[in-house]
């Protein structure tokens, strides 16, 4: 089946605002997203929910149990989140988050450079994916001599990422 590209295209200004994630348990919740990669709680309701950010923004990410305290993460195979992703500004920030994740003996699914980007994956408590990434310039961006972008994976030198926060 070929997609075909909309005539009309949505607004380049769209932005994915914030994610809300089913957690089983918030106060563990809390302690990896506010605890380890930093996120500020900006308002709790009570067990059952919080809304974390960063820079005073309402919400980046909202955390709640309304349909999943206690429960297990999803099984693979299953449909549902692959990840969310967290974009830092500079990759001295993502050396900076790397650190974090070090000092708090979470381990790493993978790191990767695609090239337009360099990403750490890792797993939530809940189980659900999280991605941080920063992107290159796009001026640095790789693309074919047909002018395709030409994103790739490649192994990242966690090493040389944590050197980078000096």
């Amino acid at each position: 089946m070929e997609i075909k590209t909309n005539s009309f295209p949505i607004d380049p200004r769209i932005r994915i605002g914030h994610v809300h994630l089913k957690v089983a348990d918030l106060e563990r919740a809390l302690k990896f997203y506010c605890g380890v990669l930093g996120f500020d709680l900006m308002q709790r309701f009570g067990s059952q929910a919080a809304f974390i950010s960063a820079g005073g923004y309402h919400h980046h990410i909202g955390l709640n149990t309304w349909e999943s305290k206690g429960g297990p993460p999803p099984p693979l195979g299953s449909t549902g989140l692959f990840h969310i992703a967290i974009l830092y500004p500079t990759r001295q920030l993502l050396a900076d988050a790397l650190r974090r994740l070090v000092a708090a003996a979470i381990e790493l699914d993978g790191a990767a450079d695609h090239g337009v980007s360099e990403a750490l994956y890792l797993c939530d408590p809940d189980g659900n994916g999280v991605e941080l990434y920063w992107d290159r310039p796009q001026s640095d961006w790789p693309y074919t001599p047909s002018g395709e972008l030409a994103m790739f994976t490649r192994g990242l030198d966690l090493d040389a990422l944590l050197a980078a926060r000096n």
